[in-house]
C-alpha cells in the first residue's frame, strides 16, 4: 500500500485519501483491502498487481515533478523577459483547463527522490528518460539560481557582494513542516557562500540541533536578524505570514530587496522603499 500522506495538508488527511492496495494474491489483496477499508472514508481502490501501485505511487510524484519544473522553466523565461511569473499564472488560470502549479523548491523525501526510482528501473530496462532527468535537473537548480538572483540585484542596487547582510527566512523542504531532508533551501545557502556572503537563517519549526549537526547551519532567533540588503522568503511558513508579516518588512533596510521565491506576498503590501522579486 502506497503512502499517499501530504505533510502540512490537514485536508488531505490519511482518512480522506483514497488508499490504493494489492496483494501477492486474492487473498492477500482482500485481508489488506478489509484492514483499510475500516479506517479509510475516501475508499479502498485495489490495484490489479503489486507492482501497478507501487508504479502508480511513483508517477503520481514523478508528473507533480515535472509539472512544478515546467513552472520552474517559465519562471526562468519570465525573469529574462521581466514579466512577474504570478501575474501570468492569474492570468492563464482564467482557463478552465489551466493546471494550478507554481515555480519554487521540490525537495523532501517523496517529489525530489521518486523519478529516480523509476530513472534507475528504466535504465535497468534499457530505456534512458529524457523528460523526467530534465525537469529533476531544473529543479534540482532551483537553488542556486535564487541565490544568483539575490547576487544580481545586490550589483544592480550598487551594493557590495561579499559580506552582503542576508537574510532566508525558512529552512525546510516545504511550508509548515518541521522536515529538513532533501530541502533546496540549502542549495541556495551554499551558492551564496560561493559568492562571499554569509546569510543568517531562520525557521520557526526546523530543529535546530537537527540543521547544526546534519546542514553546518545555525538557526538565529529572528530578533537577531535585521539591517538586511537582501530578505528571502525561502519558506512561507503561516508563522511568517499571519504572525510576522509586517516584521518581514521592518528587518530590510531602505532600498533592499525582498525576494519572495513562493509569490506568497503580494507586491502592493511591500513599503515602497524596498525592491521586490519572486519566482
Amino acid at each position: 500500500s502506497p503512502e499517499r500522506a501530504n505533510p502540512g495538508d490537514r485536508e488531505h488527511s490519511l482518512r480522506r485519501i483514497v488508499k490504493v492496495v494489492s496483494g501477492e494474491n486474492t487473498e492477500a489483496l482482500e485481508r489488506v483491502a478489509g484492514v483499510y477499508s475500516r479506517i479509510i472514508d475516501a475508499g479502498v481502490y485495489s490495484a490489479p498487481s503489486i507492482k501497478v501501485a507501487e508504479a502508480a505511487k511513483v508517477i503520481e510524484n514523478t508528473q507533480r515533478d515535472l509539472n512544478i519544473a515546467l513552472m520552474n522553466e517559465l519562471a526562468m523565461i519570465f525573469e529574462r523577459l521581466d514579466i512577474r511569473t504570478q501575474d501570468v499564472l492569474d492570468a492563464a488560470s482564467t482557463k478552465w483547463n489551466f493546471l494550478p502549479f507554481k515555480p519554487g523548491f521540490v525537495g523532501g523525501h517523496c517529489i525530489s527522490v521518486d523519478p529516480y526510482y523509476l530513472t534507475a528501473k528504466a535504465e535497468a530496462e534499457g530505456y534512458h528518460p529524457q523528460i523526467i532527468l530534465a525537469g529533476r535537473r531544473i529543479n534540482d537548480g532551483m537553488g542556486a539560481f535564487v541565490a544568483q538572483q539575490v547576487v544580481k540585484q545586490l550589483i544592480r542596487s550598487d551594493m557590495p557582494v561579499k559580506g552582503a547582510s542576508v537574510g532566508i527566512l525558512g529552512l525546510t523542504f516545504k511550508e509548515d513542516v518541521p522536515d529538513l531532508r532533501n530541502s533546496r533551501v540549502f542549495d541556495m545557502v551554499r551558492e551564496l557562500r560561493q559568492f562571499g556572503i554569509a546569510p543568517k537563517v531562520h525557521d520557526p519549526l526546523a530543529d535546530a540541533e537537527t540543521a547544526r549537526r546534519e546542514y553546518g547551519e545555525t538557526i538565529l532567533p529572528l530578533d537577531e536578524i535585521n539591517d538586511l540588503q537582501a530578505l528571502v522568503l525561502a519558506v512561507p511558513h503561516k508563522h511568517y505570514l499571519s504572525r510576522e508579516k509586517s516584521r518581514i518588512f521592518q528587518m530590510i533596510r531602505p532600498g533592499g530587496t525582498l525576494f519572495d521565491v513562493k509569490s506568497a506576498i503580494k507586491p502592493n503590501e511591500v513599503p515602497g522603499v524596498i525592491k521586490y522579486w519572486s519566482l
